[in-house]
């Protein structure tokens, strides 16, 4: 959908309960018991899988890939935890058999966990049936995709939550009620990003029961991320994998709620890693050791606020290094970074010394993890995976707003093709879409302010 038009689509709708967010039913009693349906049961969706199938309030009735034997892993899961069998579409190779699992498996809610290029569109199809969205993270590979995704939900008011785990890290939740309590006075700079060595995830065999490294295999002769992943590295140039730095600090900014994105540029250097790993692992004879990457190794991405604070991201994912998030959160008063773990607050802590996080963990640890954290335990991702599916499941449940919301999807997700375009564009800066038609001005925070989800 085009800016000008969802901006007269806003103009239109500005006065009614569906532009307001209104859920479809939102005057109707809770429900006590969800039907939910999964699109993609691959590596990733079948965490998502364990999470569902852990709960007494969730029935998984269906399930859909087009991969046999991520189908069947799936059933496996769903079998060891004693519950009733649900519904298969896909063995037969139809890309398109969600639709048919959409419409005939009475759905309350489907999880999308299918490769980034079909979010937009199998988000869209659900949004249409009337099946509240909980998609994984990258809401739309285009700019396109992502005003076209706002229109639908704009227009059906189904229910749509990106699941961003990273938003429910232990840590993070922390320092978003110390920056709520105004401990680092207020907020001037924020930094995140993606910084994780995937080359044994864009490679491999080929091999089904060894999904990372082991080769330098990549689209139809990989495996599992390695078979579409790698492909986004061979032909796109941006910051690809937004989300998990922007999400947490786009929370503490209160962006769509009182502040907003305005301006944004991308840089990236050159493309040597993913090269280098072909040559060392493969050889220099090997076929894949032609391949011309366009994605640069290092991408750093800087966005301004309307408040005035910056953010910067950097996406990682060619280079050797340990994993790491990169968070920092600096205000008048002090800072939290990530990386060293640690805290300075100014007249609290020692002068140009940092304090552990742990001894401000225990303060400000959030209530969400003192009541769930043991429910939590063993759950992907360190929990995280717990507690983004809980909460999409306790809002659907309650008629409520969802935590990360469509605006807040589309606005962390369109960082990556407005990214490609400043790169493009001889790191150009431009302007940030408001995807919220100026609705950003009046909107109140409303994410993790409780212990219920």
């Amino acid at each position: 959908m085009k800016r000008r038009n969802f901006l007269s689509l806003g103009s239109a709708l500005a006065g009614s309960a569906l532009y307001a967010g209104a859920l479809p039913g939102a005057a109707a009693a809770s429900r006590d018991r969800l039907r939910i349906g999964m699109i993609g049961t691959g590596m990733r969706g079948r965490v998502l899988l364990r999470e569902l199938v852990r709960r007494d309030d969730v029935e998984v009735v269906a399930l859909c890939d087009i991969e046999p034997v991520m189908l069947g892993k799936a059933l496996e899961i769903v079998a060891q935890a004693g519950k009733a069998r649900p519904a298969t579409f896909g063995e037969d190779g139809d890309g398109l058999a969600y639709r048919r699992m959409l419409d005939a498996g009475r759905l309350d809610g489907v999880i999308i966990a299918t490769p980034w290029e079909f979010h937009a569109q199998m988000a869209i199809d659900a949004m249409q049936a009337k099946v509240a969205v909980g998609c994984e993270v990258v809401a739309g590979v285009t700019l396109q995709d992502h005003w076209d995704v706002l229109d639908v939900q704009l227009k059906t008011g189904t229910p749509y939550m990106l699941l961003e785990n990273v938003c429910y890290r232990r840590d993070v939740l922390a320092v978003l009620r110390m920056v709520r309590s105004g401990l680092f006075g207020e907020l001037v700079h924020m930094q995140g990003g993606y910084q994780h060595d995937l080359r044994a995830v864009k490679f491999n065999s080929g091999d089904p029961e060894k999904p990372y490294g082991g080769g330098v295999e990549f689209g139809p002769r990989g495996w599992s991320e390695a078979r579409w992943r790698t492909q986004h590295s061979v032909r796109r140039n941006g910051e690809l994998y937004p989300s998990h730095g922007i999400g947490p600090c786009a929370m503490y900014a209160n962006i769509n709620r009182g502040n907003r994105f305005t301006r944004i540029n991308s840089f990236a250097s050159k493309a040597a890693g993913l090269h280098d790993y072909v040559v060392q692992q493969g050889g220099k004879d090997h076929p894949n050791a032609s391949t011309q990457f366009r994605l640069g190794d290092i991408v750093t991405t800087t966005l301004a606020c309307d408040n005035g604070e910056t953010i910067v991201l950097q996406h990682d994912t060619s280079l050797p290094r340990p994993y790491s998030l990169g968070f920092r959160v600096q205000g008048t008063r002090g800072l939290w970074m990530d990386l060293n773990r640690s805290v300075h607050v100014e007249g609290v802590s020692k002068p140009h010394e940092w304090d552990d996080f742990k001894l401000w963990l225990d303060k400000y640890d959030h209530p969400l993890w003192r009541r769930l954290g043991e429910r939590a335990a063993g759950a992907g991702h360190g929990g995280m995976d717990f507690f983004v599916i809980h909460a999409f499941v306790e809002a659907l449940k309650e008629n409520a707003p969802m935590p990360i919301d469509i605006y807040d999807a589309i606005t962390w997700s369109a960082i990556t093709p407005l990214s490609e375009q400043s790169i493009a564009l001889g790191f150009q800066t431009l302007d940030f879409p408001d995807f919220t038609g100026g609705r950003w001005r009046t909107r109140k925070p409303i994410f993790a302010f409780d212990d219920r989800y």
